[in-house]
This record gives C-alpha cells, sequence and structure tokens, in this order.
C-alpha cells in the first residue's frame, strides 16, 4: 500500500536519515526517521504509524513538513516549555552546592533563597536540582556485625538468680 505523495529521498539524504534514524539523541526525531525511510521504503502511512509507533496524524504532519522543507524540518525541533526563573542562577547554584551540598530539600531552598532572593517550595527545588543533575543520598547507619561466639559458649544463656 503506498501513499499519495511518495517519499523520494538523495543518496546524500538517504546516508542522513539511516545515521539519524538510531543515533539522533532526541527521540522524537529518530520516529520522525523512521517515518521517512519508511515512507521511502514505500510503505503507507498506516504501516508506517504502526511501525513506529506513532499516531497516523504524526505521521501525516512528518509528510507535510517533509514537503515543505525536506529533511531540514523534519530534523529541526523546536519544543520549548516554560522556564523556570532560577534558570539564570543556574551555576551560582550549582556552585554553591557543589562546595557544600545541602542535606536536605529545606536547606537547599533556602540557600537558594540567600542566593537569588527567590524563594521556593520543596517540590520545585527538588525538580530544580534534579534537572540539574543532583540526586538525594539517604544516609543511614552502617549496620555493624555481630560479635563473634566463642564456640564454647553456649548459644542460649541460662538467666542468673539470686534467690536460692
Amino acid at each position: 500500500m503506498s501513499s499519495w505523495f511518495k517519499v523520494d529521498l538523495t543518496e546524500s539524504e538517504i546516508a542522513v536519515v539511516l545515521e539519524e534514524r538510531h543515533s539522533h539523541p532526541n527521540r522524537s526525531i529518530r520516529e520522525r526517521m523512521n517515518v521517512v525511510w519508511m515512507l521511502h521504503k514505500g510503505a503507507g502511512r498506516e504501516e508506517a504509524a504502526n511501525f513506529t509507533g506513532v499516531s497516523r496524524s504524526t505521521v501525516q504532519r512528518v509528510v507535510r513538513t517533509f514537503r515543505q522543507n525536506r529533511l531540514d524540518g523534519v530534523r529541526k525541533w523546536e519544543a520549548s516549555g516554560p522556564v523556570s526563573e532560577m534558570e539564570p542562577f543556574r551555576e551560582i547554584i550549582r556552585k554553591s552546592l557543589e562546595e557544600r551540598p545541602a542535606r536536605t530539600v529545606a536547606e537547599a531552598a533556602e540557600r537558594i533563597a540567600e542566593l537569588t532572593g527567590l524563594e521556593r517550595k520543596p517540590t520545585q527545588v527538588r525538580k530544580f536540582l534534579k534537572d540539574m543533575g543532583f540526586s538525594w543520598k539517604r544516609s543511614r547507619a552502617v549496620p555493624v556485625p555481630p560479635k563473634k561466639a566463642w564456640r564454647s559458649t553456649p548459644s542460649t544463656r541460662k538467666s542468673f538468680s539470686t534467690t536460692n
């Protein structure tokens, strides 16, 4: 089953698609490259969607983008989301926490408030620090192995009493 818009790739585009469908750092672009490859090989849109694990409408968008801008459009990723107000202070926060690690999220939030003037709740601080690559290490008591018992020591001791 062939789609009405045939995706014909040049030799240089084939090399790019074959490389980036496995090794591009962005998962969405890898999926797009797989869609382009499947359509180039003659698969239908429904077949390409099932093979790559995306919806048919995603395949339609990839085809539209390919038709307008070829591979440059398919390889472009402009997704953006909200940016934290702490983002400009990222390096200052990182340096401070690497020099003297915080023991709790609350302590990290206090230190960030001192450094930046931005007061954030623990959940926001935890997410921001996780995005920076920090992880929380739980400290616990180190278990001590039991003392060795001598062979001559009975396994159960009778309690001593002072009464006769």
